[in-house]
């Protein structure tokens, strides 16, 4: 008699553990079991997907390969179950054709302006920016964090760092646009850099630099020596 997932220890259980030590600790059952999310009356998920994987040498290139049909002879598979196995499947086959994306990296403030004026550069309101960077100061990650009218946005410190821990990010650069072309930092964006500064100092997230964006040039907070 086997013990449903939900009465195993927390660290057994495929979505918990998925969520308390990352995908990468997970089986190719374990992750197969969350697909289908439900074995049958003799067997737990992982233990159906445990077979299923035998059957085809525990080979996922081969288990790629499989019909719906021939996924569906297995007890506890049915259509919505097979399909969701072979769509995983060929999402994974997908992925690999696909050529990886090169990061950009940072190396100075012109590369950030050269990655935000197209995105803010020309808007009629102020937007406020985020690039969040790895180890290597490759962008991993930007979005908005707030939008504001003609003379200003305002930012909440918690989201931006929220979303740096999310993003595994080590350092962060702010940027903002204005859209009255004047290339001059206010008092307010002195404020904010400061605060993040030393919000991230808390979490050991650097904040890098603060480039103000126009249409056609831009401003460092760190090119200014305001840093």
């Amino acid at each position: 008699m086997y013990t449903p997932i939900n009465q195993w220890a927390e660290d057994d259980r495929p979505r918990e553990k998925f969520l308390l030590k990352g995908k990468s600790s997970l089986s190719d059952s374990e992750l197969l079991a969350i697909l289908i999310g439900s074995g049958s009356r003799n067997e737990s998920a992982v233990q159906l997907c445990q077979r299923i994987l035998a059957s085809s040498q525990n080979n996922l290139n081969l288990l790629g390969k499989l019909s719906i049909q021939q996924l569906m002879n297995f007890k506890g598979i049915g259509e919505a179950k097979a399909i969701s196995i072979a769509a995983a499947l060929e999402l994974g086959r997908r992925r690999r054709e696909e050529e990886v994306i090169e990061l950009k990296k940072i190396t100075s403030s012109k590369a950030v302006f050269d990655i935000m004026q197209p995105l803010i550069g020309e808007l009629p309101h102020e937007e406020f920016w985020v690039l969040f960077l790895n180890n290597s100061n490759k962008v991993i990650y930007k979005t908005q964090i707030s939008k504001g009218g003609i003379t200003g946005t305002v930012v909440d410190i918690r989201i931006v760092f929220k979303l740096a821990l999310e993003h595994n990010a080590t350092s962060i650069i702010l940027s903002h646009n204005h859209p009255s072309g004047k290339l001059q930092a206010s008092e307010a964006d002195i404020q904010i850099t400061k605060k993040m500064k030393e919000a991230g100092k808390n979490l050991d997230i650097q904040v890098l630099d603060h480039v103000i964006i126009t249409e056609k040039s831009y401003y460092s907070f760190v090119d200014e020596g305001i840093f």
